[in-house]
């Protein structure tokens, strides 16, 4: 088991790693729409924090050898669920291959740092 780390994404805010693999799997953390240059949340709306949320994961995917194709499952919590067809609507175009990733979406009332969406995956390791 070996922890995976990067700059281009944020650098966690407790005591967690940002991924970890082991045995061929990548186990990524949430990522939140936090900019991983200034430490900042994203403005904007649900899309624009969707994008950055997956960038996240994407570069802390690629540090663990691995990247979005490789996506086995997701969860993504957002604490608007009205959101959601937006939110999807974003997350087809990253996970457009077949077949998609398994996934669960919940509602939760808080997310760190104020975010309003954040998604965690686990991924299988490129050969």
């Amino acid at each position: 088991m070996k922890a995976a780390t990067t700059s281009e994404a944020p650098a966690p805010v407790g005591p967690y790693s940002q991924a970890i693999v082991h045995q061929g799997l990548v186990y990524a953390s949430g990522q939140i729409p936090l900019d991983p240059r200034t430490g900042e949340l994203v403005a904007g709306e649900i899309e624009a924090q969707t994008e950055r949320v997956i960038e996240n994961l994407a570069a802390v995917l690629a540090a663990a050898g691995s990247g979005l194709d490789a996506v086995l499952r997701t969860t993504i919590y957002v604490t608007d669920l009205s959101l959601f067809a937006r939110v999807n609507a974003v997350y087809a175009r990253h996970f457009s291959g077949e077949p998609a990733p398994a996934r669960a979406t919940v509602e939760v009332s808080a997310l760190p740092l104020g975010a309003g969406i954040e998604i965690d995956a686990i991924a299988a390791v490129r050969p």
